[in-house]
């Protein structure tokens, strides 16, 4: 399932994770890359000895771990590895697949995110692309939106030919590790805050409750 949050981040928040960026505190992306995707990654990434760093990713962690969707259609177990990405003009990140393990191989990557931090304005090109088999999905959101998609899918950059992209990726281990039963779990989920929205906590809502309650329980890790 690909699902985008649009405005997880306000204006304000998002300031104050984009004014403390400084171009000299980035270091090759390479580095974090495993070794095939080393031969088509193209950018930088937030060094971990930036003295803000940490409080940046702290940031956003928490952000993710208050959305209600967020936590909806993901079940982040751990939310980890999370980067700060730079891609100037002639940079791009060539198709791969994440990472099964990540984290010293300690953590899982179920569910891949990326929270764009400047406005598609700022630059030209620089699209996410999920591969498919019938299509490729082009996704370049507006300054504090978020796109989620399942870490098994293949996904690229494409170059960004002016500007400056802005984002940032973070992986998550899911209690629920098969995306089709994230998906089930997701739509009944929304269908009962839907119900007791109009209607309170009717009979509907007690069923469907019951149904997601049982499911989630069969198939948490």
């Amino acid at each position: 399932m690909l699902l985008s949050i649009p405005n997880l981040l306000s204006s304000e928040e998002l300031d104050t994770i984009v004014t403390p960026l400084k171009p000299e505190d980035f270091i090759d992306g390479k580095k974090t890359a495993g070794w095939a995707a080393k031969q088509v990654k193209q950018n930088t990434q937030l060094s971990t000895k930036a003295e803000y760093a940490q409080d940046i990713k702290e940031k956003i962690k928490v952000t993710l771990k208050d959305n209600l969707t967020f936590q909806s259609a993901v079940k982040p177990k751990a939310i980890h590895s999370i980067l700060i990405s730079r891609y100037e003009a002639g940079m791009s990140y060539g198709a791969h697949v994440d990472n099964a393990l990540m984290s010293g191989d300690s953590l899982r990557a179920d569910v891949s995110l990326t929270l764009f931090l400047n406005s598609p304005s700022d630059y030209e090109g620089g699209e996410l692309v999920i591969e498919e088999v019938s299509q490729n999905r082009l996704i370049k959101l507006e300054a504090g939106s978020v796109i989620i998609y399942p870490s098994s899918t293949l996904h690229r950059i494409n170059p960004v030919k002016s500007g400056v992209r802005l984002v940032a990726v973070a992986w998550v281990q899911s209690l629920v590790r098969d995306p089709a039963k994230r998906e089930i779990l997701f739509d009944l989920d929304q269908a009962r805050r839907s119900i007791f929205a109009k209607d309170g906590k009717n009979t509907e809502f007690n069923w469907i409750t019951k149904s997601y309650t049982n499911l989630l329980r069969r198939w948490t890790d």
